[in-house]
């Protein structure tokens, strides 16, 4: 009977419909008038209908009424278009060819210029992620969809957080800004992801390198830009229900966005749900500590979670100005891998193997609730961006109440709770004072405030202020060569509070008695930093080829849990202490790329040279606490080096080919560890994808088929205590198509995935649950649908 009807649906779906006597459904498709490829998020409109066109660049205008009709027909980058329409029972498919809108100024230069021309003309090695590619690489985390990204890896926890590492850094040295704002929770932690729903966005853009200059501290290695969403066309409402179903964690999700616009006013909204049970990997036993654990069913068991998001915005756009407000939360409960969290699992009374689906201790809860607006004012010969934001995280981790050393059992599973406050406020002014200068003055400034509670502490209560001011020039030699460059000031002040053991620990005096005391973990301090940092660069465009050469300095200030903590961290098995003298650590890098792109062929290159005066990182002991190693923060001079090729061609015109290698040396230079490499060092690693489409197939539009080999090396460059990971190969394979389902709405998008298609059992040197001997997950059949209205 389902299949009837959906024959029904698609021979509906080919032919013009009449409705009634007198309304139509008009349909036609947007191409480039060069390239003749489809344009997606094409404005049709008159004033009694419009329509959207899709991915395929087709659109369909219904209850068109009989009779001729102008439709204005308009897309970013490209010139407005009026056509006439005659619509009657024998109207034909409408093809509109649309030109780039080329505007001349003193004869020489383009004002409206492609994304990909604007990318060329800056120095800076960055990738534009489009939502294409979201859409069609979607894994559980945002930072696990961007893994395909050469030179982009991540730390994952579970099965449903992850942060980023671009070429061989992550935690704080990587910034992730969304819509202007830096993220701030609590990314400094091994276990602690990012809470950001990957849903509903748009664009993001990855710069590689050194980026301190406009995004200041942090930016060390580079910055994952999460862009706001385009701004919905004059009278246009549209939306999407997104369905995704997995089968190693019996994970479903569903997200349903919607934006709309009359005039000058528009608005956006969006709910995500997901839920999944413990997660599987291809071995029925885990090693750690010398321990040997059974796995029931495959099952890491205790890795089950939910996550609950929202978010509302509402904008503006006038003549002189647009001003955006985004509202967020996201909210997660996960649980830990139950014998990660040291051994006490052992004499649990917990059943963790009677339900996949429970989160018991131990656990985490993160609710991250953001604020931010982003107004541009227009004025004659400047454009100002104010871009304002409040964050306020608040993690909580639960373990079971067992007694540690001196200290007798807790009465609460509350080990850790943090709550950190973050004001932000960024200025500046970008400027045009000749046709050759482009200049850009700004500010950054964040207030930070972080409170702490429960029974295990590991960083002290503390505030933190900083501030930033930088210029910029991008100076235009001709129309193919490009000078970029900027000087940036920072300075920063942190402050940390005092902090007490509740609990008395015995101590040996100096006379030979003992005494029971208080201890006392961290003290009042202020410590202030303050750098200065600077970029400069040049992009060369010669035919096909684009050359580009980037030299800049970068800094990050120290942590809190770098200068100041002093306690146990369970989640690791070991004791972790500061240090509170450590100075900002300074990065100088050398940042190169070659771009050649032909008829139906493209090659790449990025290389880059890097040298750290002062790394900052944990380095284990001689020193025993209770049992546990003794890790202090210390620092070294660190030489880097590395980079990614990549190469694409178009074997036929449907069959495509794509390849990638990356590659990271590092090299201690001084300090307890010279010699050794950095931790989480990742491999050589090569991706190698084949992409095939195929012409229409019955309900299926235009389906596309892809297959993924990733191979990585033997990973024996570490640093102790970090074991080798051998090498692996994963195959990953994916189908995508349209199904129109129905005549009135644009085509649902179905995608069918199965990750790890042999079962390998493989161990990923950047995973967290690596250092526990935990291999990644097996098997996993995931299907997504998304309908677009």
């Amino acid at each position: 009977m389902i299949f009837k009807i959906l024959r029904v649906c698609l021979l509906l779906g080919v032919c013009t419909l009449a409705y009634g006597q007198n309304t139509f459904t008009v349909e036609g498709a947007v191409l480039d008038a060069i390239t003749l490829k489809p344009l997606k998020d094409v404005n049709i409109l008159n004033a009694s209908f419009n329509a959207v066109s899709d991915r395929n660049g087709k659109f369909f205008l219904q209850n068109v009424p009989l009779g001729s009709h102008q439709i204005k027909v308009t897309h970013v980058g490209y010139g407005n278009q009026i056509v006439t329409i005659d619509v009657d029972d024998d109207s034909m498919p409408l093809t509109i060819l649309m030109k780039e809108k080329v505007t001349s100024l003193e004869e020489v230069e383009l004002i409206a210029k492609t994304d990909r021309r604007k990318a060329q003309e800056l120095s800076t090695i960055s990738v534009a992620i489009s939502e294409d590619f979201l859409e069609s690489n979607r894994e559980n985390s945002l930072m696990q969809t961007l893994k395909k990204v050469p030179g982009v890896s991540t730390i994952t926890i579970g099965s449903g957080q992850s942060k980023p590492v671009i070429r061989g850094l992550g935690f704080n040295r990587v910034s992730v800004v969304q819509n202007g704002i830096k993220h701030e929770a609590q990314q400094w932690g091994n276990d602690h992801g990012l809470e950001i729903d990957q849903y509903g966005i748009d664009n993001i853009q990855i710069i590689k390198g050194p980026a301190s200059l406009l995004y200041g501290s942090d930016a060390i290695a580079g910055v994952v830009d999460i862009e706001p969403p385009k701004i919905p066309e004059v009278g246009s409402f549209e939306g999407e229900v997104n369905l995704l179903g997995e089968t190693n964690n019996d994970l479903f999700g569903v997200s349903a966005g919607a934006q709309a616009r009359k005039q000058d006013w528009y608005y956006r909204g969006r709910l995500t749900y997901r839920d999944y049970a413990d997660y599987k990997v291809p071995t029925d036993r885990i090693r750690y500590e010398s321990y040997i654990f059974d796995l029931h069913e495959n099952n890491l068991r205790n890795t089950a979670g939910t996550e609950a998001n929202a978010s509302v915005s509402v904008g503006y756009v006038g003549g002189k100005m647009k001003s955006e407000t985004f509202i967020s939360n996201v909210n997660a409960k996960n649980g830990f891998f139950a014998n990660a969290h040291g051994l006490e699992v052992r004499t649990s009374s917990i059943d963790y193997d009677e339900s996949n689906r429970d989160v018991d201790l131990p656990y985490h809860k993160v609710n991250h609730f953001k604020v931010t607006n982003n107004t541009t004012f227009f004025l004659d010969e400047h454009t100002v961006r104010v871009d304002v934001g409040f964050q306020n995280n608040q993690r909580e981790e639960h373990s079971e109440p067992v007694p540690h050393g001196y200290m007798p059992k807790p009465t609460d599973s509350k080990e850790r709770v943090f709550t950190k406050n973050t004001l932000s406020a960024n200025a500046k002014t970008t400027f045009r004072p000749n046709s050759a200068h482009d200049m850009v003055f700004g500010i950054n400034t964040e207030l930070q405030n972080n409170n702490i509670g429960g029974w295990g502490f590991l960083i002290p209560e503390y505030k933190r202020y900083s501030a930033g001011a930088f210029a910029f020039d991008h100076y235009r030699v001709s129309d193919n060569f490009h000078i970029q460059g900027g000087l940036r000031y920072d300075w920063g002040l942190m402050q940390t509070e005092s902090y007490t053991d509740w609990f008395q620990s015995r101590i040996a005096n100096s006379d030979g008695t003992v005494s029971n005391v208080f201890l006392q973990r961290a003290q009042n301090k202020n410590l202030t930093f303050q750098n200065v940092n600077g970029s400069v660069g040049i992009s060369y465009l010669r035919n096909k080829t684009t050359y580009k050469v980037n030299m800049g300095k970068s800094f990050r200030m120290p942590l809190p849990n770098e200068l100041a903590s002093d306690g146990v961290n369970y989640h690791m098995y070991r004791y972790e202490r500061g240090n509170i003298d450590l100075n900002p650590e300074q990065s100088y890098q050398i940042d190169a790329d070659v771009d050649h792109r032909g008829k139906g062929y493209y090659l790449g290159a990025s290389p880059f040279v890097n040298f750290f005066e002062n790394f900052i990182y944990l380095n284990p002991t001689s020193d025993y606490y209770e049992t546990l190693q003794v890790y202090e923060y210390v620092q070294s001079k660190v030489f880097r080096f590395g980079g990614e090729l990549r190469a694409g061609v178009d074997i036929t015109s449907s069959f495509h080919a794509d390849a990638s290698l990356e590659y990271v040396y590092s090299r201690q230079t001084s300090g307890p560890k010279k010699n050794f490499t950095l931790p989480f060092s990742p491999p050589l690693s090569a991706l190698f994808s084949l992409n095939y489409e195929f012409e229409n197939i019955w309900l299926l539009n235009k389906p596309v088929f892809s297959a993924d080999l990733r191979v990585t090396a033997r990973q024996d460059d570490i640093v102790p205590p970090e074991e080798e990971t051998e090498g692996y190969q994963v195959l990953h394979l994916s189908a995508m198509a349209g199904v129109r389902l129905f005549e009135q709405l644009p085509p649902a998008q179905i995608r069918v995935k199965l990750n790890n298609v042999f079962h390998t059992e493989y161990y990923d040197h950047t995973s967290f649950y690596r250092l526990i001997d935990v291999p990644e997950a097996g098997r996993n059949l995931s299907v997504s649908l998304t309908f677009p209205f």
